[in-house]
């Protein structure tokens, strides 16, 4: 139900108190305003601490300083006078037991009279004695449909003539800010570069990040990864390309459902946070990593709240990328028991929101250890797909070489012989065969002349990878992965070298 419907409704069964939740609070008015006009003849008075009632000249000012004053304004009017009374901010003094009393012998009055209390505030806190008589209304940010008509507001003002796709990116790159910041923002672009164009968007982005600095338990991340920096996983590859633009208007005019998200299970080392960033640079959406480290509290209730306000944040920023880095050592099995079960309470206010979210927000976990994830997670219908990332074939290791030497040497890379390392470092992952050229870099220069290949396979004879120092776990994960219980990033069989 809309907001306008939703309050309508409310106003009309005579709910003696109304608390909407939001940081928008001159949008809010304006609506509510606008709708009491339309559908409801009513009073409107406006209250705030500092400068008490406003917007009517007969109580101008009344109430300054003083909340309880403000509650007796409500008793003073007669019975029959339909009004409505917007207390801004409110909700910071329902703990005073005067404020919480006055409001229990006022509620009595007010359901049988035309009258009705709205506080407005941008934290819902409510004492339980007043829970019973308080009805919460969310009042969201504005949706893409309101985003676009203030742009085009804008754009007409402005004789700014502008191609439909880019409207729809800022339309897009708008979404979870307020209107006030819109325009803000706008403002200062608009200031700064004279026009609004497609490098816009970066600044938008950048003011979603200043929200996000808010909290302590995401992070926003600057990326400018390219899936073509990831070697081999072509099967995975083909399957991000096919929903890259899975967010556009096109896709929900063509009926698709956003993508939910994607789980990458693999030895580490072998590109799944790359992956990550390479998702959120392909489909220009911003990235937030969940710090997971974080995400639980030494209070008890405390990492439930985390996870809302984590949820909350996200859903405000959509259509983003959420990482979530090594998820199984976030819900493991071996750890949910001694914590007075917070870990099970998460895990299950997590998966019910990967079920049931309807925000695009598309999540990325990566696991190492498939034996610490709970089934839960693994369970179809939580994530679009999950992908092993095994460790690179001998064709993947050669091209995974190819793109670390075209980032070192991009004029002399062709110099090397790429069939011959890709044959030395059997059971090396991405990560290790990245650390082999700069071992021999750090060689080289040492010597004082340009590395070669030479340098790089005594590296690779040197270096001792992961794979080797933990052969069955490795191996356990390889037979886990063929018995085909998940879907192979790569297209080559897993134990072909």
């Amino acid at each position: 139900m809309k907001f306008n419907d939703e309050l309508t409704l409310l106003l009309k069964a005579r709910y003696p108190i109304i608390y909407i939740n939001t940081i928008e609070e001159d949008r809010v008015e304006y609506i509510i305003r606008k709708n009491i006009k339309t559908n409801l003849n009513r009073s409107i008075y406006s209250w705030d601490f500092i400068d008490g009632y406003t917007n009517n000249p007969n109580n101008e000012g009344f109430a300054k300083r003083n909340p309880l004053q403000a509650l007796e304004l409500i008793e003073r009017l007669t019975c029959e006078t339909p009004a409505l009374f917007l207390l801004k901010d409110f909700n910071r003094f329902l703990t005073d037991v005067s404020i919480s009393r006055k409001l229990k012998n006022i509620s009595r009055v007010l359901k049988l009279q035309p009258k009705t209390i709205i506080i407005i505030g941008s934290e819902i806190n409510i004492p339980k004695e007043l829970q019973d008589l308080i009805t919460v209304l969310s009042f969201q940010l504005p949706i893409e449909s309101e985003i676009n008509q203030e742009l085009n507001r804008l754009i007409s003002s402005l004789n700014i003539v502008m191609e439909p796709q880019l409207l729809e990116n800022l339309t897009r790159a708008c979404q979870g800010l307020s209107l006030e910041r819109i325009r803000r923002v706008l403002s200062k672009i608009i200031a700064t570069y004279k026009t609004i164009d497609e490098s816009s968007i970066s600044i938008l982005l950048s003011e979603k990040k200043q929200i996000i600095s808010q909290t302590e338990i995401l992070e926003y991340w600057s990326t400018d990864e390219k899936i073509q920096k990831i070697g081999g996983v072509d099967q995975l590859k083909e399957w991000l390309r096919k929903r890259k633009t899975a967010f556009s208007v096109q896709a929900s005019n063509y009926g698709l459902p956003t993508p939910r998200g994607l789980l990458l299970i693999g030895i580490q080392g072998t590109g799944k946070s790359l992956t990550a960033k390479a998702i959120a640079t392909e489909w220009q959406l911003p990235l937030l990593k969940l710090d997971v480290g974080k995400l639980f509290g030494g209070i008890v209730g405390e990492s439930e709240s985390r996870l809302r306000q984590m949820i909350q944040v996200a859903e405000t920023l959509a259509p983003c990328i959420l990482w979530i880095d090594e998820i199984d050592k976030a819900f493991s099995n071996n750890e949910s028991n001694g914590d007075s079960g917070t870990s099970n309470r998460v895990l299950a206010t997590f998966i019910s929101w990967l079920s049931e979210k309807t925000h695009p927000v598309f999540v990325v976990a990566t696991a190492n250890n498939v034996e610490l994830l709970p089934l839960e997670i693994i369970r179809k219908g939580r994530f679009d797909e999950i992908f092993f990332l095994d460790l690179p074939k001998i064709q993947e290791r050669e091209q995974i070489f190819k793109i670390h030497m075209q980032e070192f040497r991009p004029n002399t890379w062709n110099f090397f012989d790429y069939p011959k390392l890709a044959q030395l470092s059997e059971s090396f992952s991405g990560a290790e065969i990245r650390q082999s050229i700069i071992e021999a870099m750090y060689h080289a220069f040492y010597e004082k002349r340009e590395f070669t290949t030479d340098d790089i396979c005594q590296a690779l004879e040197e270096l001792i990878p992961l794979a080797q120092l933990e052969t069955n776990q490795t191996l356990k994960l390889q037979n886990w992965a063929s018995s085909g219980r998940i879907r192979l990033a790569s297209s080559k069989p897993i134990h072909t070298n």
